[in-house]
């Protein structure tokens, strides 16, 4: 029988994101700029050393990750609305596209509304239904095809663990683009990853996270 060596590695991988998160958010109370710098350095190294790395293994030694220098314009603590009545009559699609492979079982949790510089803007924030569960929120923005992934990138994600934190007794959930990352398939296209619906295009670029160039 052949050693559960690739499980055991993707617990690690589990585990390791887990107490990352749970670190930024104690840090991020205080000083949010540093909590950054420390996901920053540690996703650099998981990218880079860790067996269940999504970069190809050829591309881990040289590997380095890039993103924007820390906006704090674009951290938010903002209340997950319900769905606007307006919207009540059209009927949402019980899945999320998927880049290769099966559809995402999940279901509308609500709306958050962002107030950008320029203007607010809205996305839908969503909840796994399948056994992991989990917040999701991804999207899309002007920089993907350029200097982010085509199919947009990801700020939550409950099922990883990507949770920045928030208060159930408002409401609230923290939403810090400046934590925005790449999904899996931006460096593989092996992977299969949910992906932004059209509901969550932004028509602004969110220049924060992490970039591909």
């Amino acid at each position: 029988m052949a050693e559960p060596l690739e499980e055991l590695s993707l617990a690690d991988w589990r585990r390791r994101l887990a107490e990352l998160y749970a670190e930024v958010r104690a840090l991020a109370r205080l000083d949010p700029q540093s909590a950054w710098a420390h996901w920053r350095a540690t996703r650099e190294w998981l990218y880079r050393e860790h067996r269940q790395s999504p970069v190809p293994v050829a591309a881990r030694g040289a590997f380095r990750l890039e993103a924007w220098p820390y906006a704090d314009a674009l951290r938010f603590e903002v209340p997950v609305e319900p769905r606007p009545a307006a919207d009540l009559s059209v009927e949402q699609p019980p899945h999320l596209p998927v880049s290769a492979g099966d559809e995402v079982a999940s279901s509308l949790l609500g709306v958050i509304r962002l107030p950008f510089a320029s203007g607010e803007r809205s996305l839908s924030v969503y909840w796994f239904t399948g056994y992991a569960g989990g917040l999701f929120l991804p999207f899309r923005d002007m920089t993907n095809g350029r200097e982010t992934y085509g199919a947009g990138r990801y700020v939550l994600d409950g099922a990883k663990s990507a949770d920045l934190g928030g208060d159930p007794e408002r409401g609230t959930l923290v939403v810090d683009f400046n934590f925005a990352y790449q999904p899996s398939c931006a460096f593989d296209p092996r992977w299969a990853c949910p992906l932004a619906p059209p509901e969550n295009r932004l028509d602004v670029s969110i220049e924060a996270g992490e970039r591909l160039a």
